[in-house]
């Protein structure tokens, strides 16, 4: 099971690229609550990413089933993700990224911090293609259940683990966290900004050519 890591380990630094999250949690800081809220919400990303984990083990191997065995409709559905993954790839280019107005302290509880990390994940959960592709892995292995289940809750402790970050200066800095925090997020936003859309980017541009390679000779790529 250590050898899996070796596969997992580079998935999961792809994985944690998350601005979104990160953005949320500085925004935590300069709430009433710093620290108690910037844990609330990396917890709450961190279980719901957890559980959707675990539902989607469940139902893989019918998804796999259908994925062996690709229909039109498949491809062309592909072709349409594709396509969009495109426009939004170009829509979020550095060019086009808006400057985040400066956070005002005001009042959050931590149970709705927990509940805008669950839902942060929720939406970007179709776009996590790392950890589809860590999923994959872990089941590709025929481990026990227990086992998998354990190397799922580690692989998403290991994408919590750097967020810690955030509570942890909270912490140690108090309120001298919140301009610390300020420039690290803008060099995650800046780093962000070329590395989203050339992922997005890049996608698309294979699933439109999956599609199309399927419509004209009628044989997919992947």
């Amino acid at each position: 099971m250590l050898d899996l890591w070796t596969v997992l380990v580079p998935i999961l630094l792809a994985d944690i690229i998350n601005p979104v999250l990160f953005a949320f949690m500085v925004y935590t800081v300069g709430t009433d609550r710093p620290l108690i809220n910037s844990s609330a919400a990396l917890l709450g990303h961190t279980v719901s990413y957890l559980g959707f984990g675990i539902a989607l083990a469940f139902g893989f191997e019918a998804i796999t089933d259908r994925l062996a065995n690709p229909k039109p409709f498949d491809y062309g559905l592909g072709l349409l993700i594709g396509f969009l993954l495109l426009w939004v790839a170009w829509r979020t280019r550095s060019g086009n990224q808006k400057k985040r107005p400066e956070p005002q302290v005001e009042r959050l509880s931590p149970l709705k911090a927990f509940g805008i990390g669950a839902i942060i994940n929720i939406v970007g959960l179709p776009f996590a293609l790392p950890y589809f592709a860590a999923l994959y892995q872990i089941l590709k292995a025929d481990l026990s259940v227990i086992d998998s289940i354990m190397l799922l809750a580690g692989y998403n402790l290991g994408y919590a683990l750097p967020f810690l970050v955030v509570p942890a200066l909270a912490l140690v800095l108090g309120e001298g966290s919140r301009p610390v925090l300020a420039r690290i997020n803008e060099k995650v936003d800046r780093v962000s900004a070329y590395l989203m859309p050339l992922m997005l980017g890049l996608v698309g541009i294979v699933l439109v050519i999956d599609a199309i390679r399927y419509f004209v000779i009628g044989e997919g790529l992947l």
